[in-house]
C-alpha cells in the first residue's frame, strides 16, 4: 500500500477538483495513485476513502481548495505537477498526425487508447487528423471494416480531418519503388525466404544483392506483369540495407534488407483484380508519411524497429530531416478482455458473439453501446500522459476509472 495514502488522495483530489472547476473525479485520483504504485488490486478497498474526501471537498470554495492545495502539493509525486498532456516539441504551427487501421475486424478499445492522444494533440494545436485505412494487405482486409472504421471515428474522435484508403495509392506506392529501385536502394529478390532468413542470419547477402538498376527494373516489371512474370511467392522486393547502418551485418537482424512489396493475387474488396504487388507497411507508411507531411506520430512501442527502418527509407530518399517527432507510448495489457481483430471476427462467424457491437466485446461499437462517451476516455489520456510503461489491467478495474469519468461527462 502507497505511504502516507491519505494524505496523497487528498492531494490529488485537490489538484483534480482545481482543474475542473471544483469537481473532483474519482477516476483520475485512481489514475493518479497508479503511478504512486497503487497496485490494482487495491482499488476497491481506497475507493471508500476517495469518495469520503470527494465529499468533503465539495464543501469547499475554489478559494479555499487553492490555499490547501498550495500546502500539500510538494507530497505528490513530480510526474503528476501537471493536468493535461505535456506540450509537443516544434508544435507552435500546428500539428499533422495519424492512426492507421487494417481493415481486418473491428476497432476495440485498445485502438482507442493508443490513437485518443493524436486526436487531442490535433485539436489542442489545431492541424489535421489522418485515418489511413491500410487495406494493402487483401487477403485480411473486409469489406465490411470500411464503414464501420469511419463511423467508429467519428464517434470516439470527433476530428479526423479526411479518411484515405491505402489501396487507392497504388501507383503512388510503385512510383516510389521505381525511385528507390533506380537509386540502388532497393532490388528484386528470388531467392525462397528459407535461403535468404539462412543467409540474412549468418550476415551475408544473396546473389540478388549485387544486381544493378537496370537488371531490378527489368524483374520489378516482371513482377507486374500477370502473364509472363514472376508467379506468387516468386520474387519480393526488397530495401537494400545501406553499409553505413551495417549492411546485412547490421546488429539488429530485423533491419537486414526488409521486404518492401509482394505479389498476392488474392481479390481484393475494393480494388479487385486491379494490382497483383502490394506494398507492405513500411513502405506505404513511410511514403504516406512524406506525402501527408506527417510531423508528429504516437505509437506503440511494438513498432520501434518499424520506425527505424522508416528513417532508412526516408534517409534513401533524401528526405531524412523531414522525419516525424516519434514517441513510442506503453501498452496496456488486459488480463481477460479478447483484442485480437482476427479472433473476434473468428469467434462472430462460430456465433459466439452477436455482432462487431456485442456487449460482451471490447469494441467501440460495442463500448458506445454500452452507453459511454467519448469524453470519458479523453480524459483517461489525458491523466494517463505520455509514458512508454506497460500497464497489466483486468477490464473490471480500467472500467471502474473509466466510469468515474464517464459520470461527470
Amino acid at each position: 500500500m502507497i505511504k502516507d495514502l491519505k494524505e496523497k488522495i487528498h492531494g490529488y483530489a485537490l489538484k483534480n477538483a482545481l482543474h475542473y472547476n471544483g469537481k473532483a473525479n474519482p477516476g483520475s485520483i485512481v489514475s493518479a495513485l497508479f503511478n504512486e504504485g497503487l497496485e490494482k488490486s487495491e482499488v476497491k478497498s481506497v475507493m471508500p476513502e476517495i469518495q469520503k474526501t470527494i465529499d468533503e471537498l465539495s464543501k469547499l470554495s475554489l478559494e479555499e481548495m487553492q490555499k490547501e492545495y498550495e500546502r500539500v502539493k510538494e507530497k505528490l509525486s513530480e510526474r503528476e505537477s501537471r493536468e493535461g498532456l505535456p506540450e509537443l516539441p516544434n508544435a507552435e504551427k500546428g500539428v499533422i498526425m495519424r492512426f492507421r487501421p487494417a481493415p481486418s475486424g473491428p476497432l476495440h478499445l485498445g485502438h482507442i487508447i493508443a490513437n485518443m492522444y493524436s486526436s487531442l494533440y490535433v485539436k489542442r494545436y489545431g492541424g489535421r487528423f489522418y485515418v489511413v485505412i491500410d487495406d494493402t494487405d487483401p487477403e485480411t482486409s473486409i469489406k465490411e471494416a470500411y464503414k464501420n472504421i469511419r463511423k467508429d471515428c467519428d464517434w470516439i474522435f470527433g476530428n479526423v480531418t479526411e479518411y484515405i484508403n491505402a489501396s487507392d495509392r497504388m501507383e503512388l506506392y510503385y512510383k516510389y519503388i521505381k525511385t528507390l529501385i533506380e537509386t540502388g536502394n532497393s532490388y528484386v529478390c528470388t531467392c525462397t525466404a528459407e535461403k535468404f532468413k539462412e543467409l540474412a542470419a549468418k550476415g551475408e547477402g544473396c546473389s540478388c544483392r549485387e544486381k544493378s538498376p537496370s537488371d531490378n527494373l527489368k524483374d520489378w516489371k516482371r513482377m507486374l506483369s500477370v502473364k509472363s512474370g514472376f508467379k506468387e511467392g516468386e520474387a519480393v522486393l526488397r530495401f537494400k540495407t545501406p553499409e553505413e547502418e551495417g549492411g546485412m551485418k547490421n546488429p539488429n537482424p530485423a533491419m537486414r534488407d526488409f521486404p518492401l512489396a509482394r505479389i498476392n493475387e488474392t481479390e481484393h474488396p475494393l480494388q479487385k483484380k486491379k494490382y497483383r504487388i502490394w506494398p507492405l507497411m513500411n513502405l506505404s507508411v513511410t511514403v504516406d508519411d512524406i506525402e501527408l507531411g506527417m510531423t508528429h506520430v504516437i505509437r506503440g512501442k511494438d513498432h520501434k524497429d518499424n520506425a527505424k527502418r522508416q528513417r532508412m527509407i526516408y534517409r534513401a530518399l533524401g528526405v531524412e530531416k523531414k522525419f516525424p517527432w516519434t514517441f513510442f507510448i506503453g501498452r496496456i495489457k488486459f488480463t481477460d478482455l479478447e483484442l485480437s481483430k482476427r479472433k473476434i471476427v473468428k469467434a462472430i462467424g462460430e456465433g459466439k458473439y452477436s455482432g462487431w457491437d456485442d456487449p460482451n466485446l471490447a469494441t467501440v461499437s460495442a463500448i458506445k453501446k454500452r452507453g459511454y462517451k467519448p469524453e470519458a476516455f479523453r480524459k483517461f489520456a489525458e491523466e494517463r500522459g505520455l509514458t512508454e510503461v506497460d500497464k497489466v489491467i483486468n477490464s473490471k478495474d480500467f472500467f471502474k476509472i473509466i466510469d468515474g469519468f464517464n459520470k461527470n461527462n
